[in-house]
C-alpha cells in the first residue's frame, strides 16, 4: 500500500497531478479543493494516499491530511458512493464541512457535491452519523508537508500511516470536544455547557464520548 507520496509536480490535469518521485511519475487523483491548494508545475508537494485496486485498474487518490483520507474511506463504504463521488463531496464541503453535515443530519449540504442526489446524500448521513464523532475527535491532523525543492528525501511511503488513536480520558478531552462542537456552529456558551454537563455525568469520558453525549444534550427537544 502506498500511504504517502512526496515529490515534484510535473503535470496538472483537471482531476489529478503527476508527481515525480526520484524519476518515477505517479498520477494522483484529488478533489477540486485539494488541487486548488497545490502548487503549480515544478512545485513540491506531498499527499497522503489511498490506493484503489480493481481487476483492471490501479488508482491513487491524494489528501492533504489523514482526517480527509479517513473521510474518503468512510464515504466509499456507503452504497452508491465511489471514489469519484467521495472526491466530489470532499471537494464541495471539505473535511470539516463533511463532519458538520453528517453530525447535524444536514443531507441537503451533501447534495451540493456534483452528481450527488438526495437519496445518496441521505444514505451518507444515515450510515455515517455514528462514526462522525470519532473522526471529529482526531482534531486537526498534521498535513503531509512537502520536501523542499531539490531535497533528496522525496519518497513514497509504502507502509500506510496509521491514524492515531483517540486520546485517553484527560482534561484536554473537554477542550477538544468543545472545539469540535464550535466548529459545527454551536455557540461557545451552549457548547461549553453541554460538554461540562457530559463530563460531569461521566468523569472518565474521552473526547469521542463527550462529543456524542454533548450532541444528545444539544439536540432539539420535542
Amino acid at each position: 500500500m502506498i500511504g504517502r507520496i512526496a515529490g515534484r509536480i510535473d503535470w496538472r490535469g483537471p482531476d489529478h497531478v503527476l508527481i515525480d518521485v526520484r524519476g518515477v511519475g505517479y498520477i494522483v487523483h484529488c478533489s477540486e479543493r485539494t488541487l486548488a491548494a497545490l502548487p503549480g508545475v515544478g512545485g513540491m508537494a506531498a499527499l497522503y494516499t489511498d490506493l484503489l485496486v480493481r481487476e483492471d485498474l490501479l488508482q491513487l487518490f491524494g489528501f492533504p491530511t489523514l482526517v480527509e483520507k479517513e473521510w474518503h474511506r468512510l464515504l466509499m463504504s456507503v452504497q452508491g458512493v465511489g471514489a469519484k463521488a467521495s472526491l466530489a463531496i470532499l471537494g464541495a464541503l471539505g473535511p470539516e464541512g463533511v463532519s458538520r453535515a453528517i453530525t447535524l443530519g444536514d443531507w441537503h449540504s451533501v447534495t451540493a457535491a456534483k452528481g450527488i442526489g438526495a437519496k445518496t446524500a441521505q444514505r451518507v448521513v444515515n450510515e455515517l452519523k455514528d462514526k462522525a464523532p470519532s473522526i471529529m475527535a482526531m482534531g486537526t491532523m498534521q498535513t503531509a508537508a512537502p520536501p523542499e525543492a531539490g531535497a533528496e528525501d522525496a519518497v513514497i511511503e509504502t507502509t500506510p500511516p496509521t491514524l492515531p488513536p483517540v486520546a485517553p480520558p484527560s482534561p484536554g478531552a473537554q477542550a477538544e470536544a468543545l472545539s469540535a462542537l464550535t466548529n459545527l456552529g454551536y455557540a461557545p456558551g451552549e457548547a461549553a455547557g453541554a460538554v461540562a454537563q457530559a463530563a460531569g455525568a461521566d468523569g472518565q469520558a474521552d473526547t469521542t464520548a463527550l462529543i456524542r453525549a454533548a450532541l444528545r444534550l444539544l439536540a432539539p427537544k420535542g
